[in-house]
């Protein structure tokens, strides 16, 4: 695989889950971590996967990131909850409410919950996939650090803030939408920094607003809050429809950070040595609450096979569904996982600092 390996995922899983042990998380929660990482770098986004690793155990030390939240529901509903997440890790909070929400679903139809004062949990399509896994519609999103610029800006204000909402089908595989609402996330731009490979211009812009090339520049920026940034999805224009992305990620910031109290635009990680207050907003929806259930799953059945049988473009033979690219690789990703060789050095050099053996090569 040229400047990959492969490693077993159960091996994996024990180095993250020693690693955060090593950083006093109990056991549970650092379970919960490491399935949380694994599962991207499984489903293809190793933008989020095991390399994000550091960026937590830098949390952890400088006490961003508490290892012991007591996790409240602050005001409870048969349908909603508002959650305060004690500066927990982001993936805990959100794997301990997303159950709360799927178990309320149950018995309400459906429930929602506004999380406040939480960090990054990893990928947005981790929640709405615990919906679906349990029977239901899944329903996830949250706020950021301020990285994208808002169109006519200069300078970040908001999030990249992704939406995912999963839907079950009957013989089909689920529709599971997983995305940012920039171009593209700030994991994508360390990816090609890595590898050392320029960016399209499409996708950001240097401390005077001009679309860059260059990742190195955009990210270190972006660190010191020198001005510029990641483009909404559609790009820096309205003849683009970049508006249209500003406007998603703002109505993510609604539901995450307005709806819950919470922190949202340019007070996420406003406070320089304080907790960041990232702020989540996800759901559950039991299938049957306006169709029956059958009816729901052939309805999706009927609109995914319309899709996939629809004429293709010259040069291409196959119309994907979103989700579908992310099983398969799942599929081919059941014992082990690729790892970017840079992102397998910074594993062992993890191991050294923390004296656990690194995971091994398959």
């Amino acid at each position: 695989m040229g400047d990959y390996i492969r490693t077993p995922i159960s091996d994996l899983e024990r180095f993250v889950v020693e690693v955060m042990k090593k950083l006093d998380v109990p056991e549970e929660d650092a379970k919960i971590v490491a399935d949380v990482l694994i599962r991207a770098d499984k489903r293809g986004v190793e933008s989020h996967g095991v390399a994000r690793l550091r960026r937590y155990i830098n949390g952890l030390k400088n006490g961003l990131m508490n290892p012991h939240p007591d996790i409240k529901i602050v005001k409870e509903t048969p349908v909603s909850m508002l959650v305060d997440g004690d500066a927990g890790l982001g993936m805990v909070v959100t794997y301990k409410t997303m159950k709360r929400c799927i178990e309320k679903a149950k018995e309400s139809y459906m429930c929602f919950a506004a999380i406040r004062n939480s960090n990054h949990y990893g990928i947005a399509g981790y929640y709405s996939l615990m919906a679906l896994e349990a029977g239901m519609i899944g329903f996830s999103v949250t706020n950021a650090a301020p990285l994208v610029v808002p169109t006519f800006g200069k300078d970040a204000v908001l999030g990249t803030n992704p939406i995912s909402f999963a839907v079950p089908a009957k013989n089909e595989k689920p529709f599971v939408l997983d995305m940012a609402t920039s171009t593209v996330p700030r994991g994508k731009l360390e990816v090609y920094n890595r590898m050392g490979k320029k960016i399209p211009l499409s996708w950001a812009t240097d401390e005077t607003g001009n679309p860059t090339d260059d990742a190195a520049r955009v990210l270190e920026n972006l660190k010191e809050r020198k001005g510029g940034g990641l483009l909404p999805l559609g790009g820096g224009e309205e003849e683009t429809g970049g508006h249209k992305g500003y406007g998603l990620a703002m109505l993510v910031d609604i539901l995450s950070g307005v709806f819950s109290g919470g922190a949202y635009g340019l007070n996420v990680y406003g406070t320089k040595n304080a907790p960041p207050n990232v702020c989540h907003f996800v759901g559950a929806i039991r299938p049957d609450t306006f169709v029956d259930e059958d009816e729901l799953k052939e309805g999706m059945d009927g609109l995914i096979r319309m899709l996939k049988n629809a004429p293709k473009r010259e040069g291409k033979d196959r119309i994907y569904i979103h989700g579908e690219k992310e099983f398969e690789k799942e599929e081919q990703n059941t014992e082990t996982v690729p790892l970017y060789i840079k992102v397998y050095e910074d594993l062992k050099s993890i191991g050294e600092e923390f004296g656990i053996n690194p995971p091994e090569e398959a």
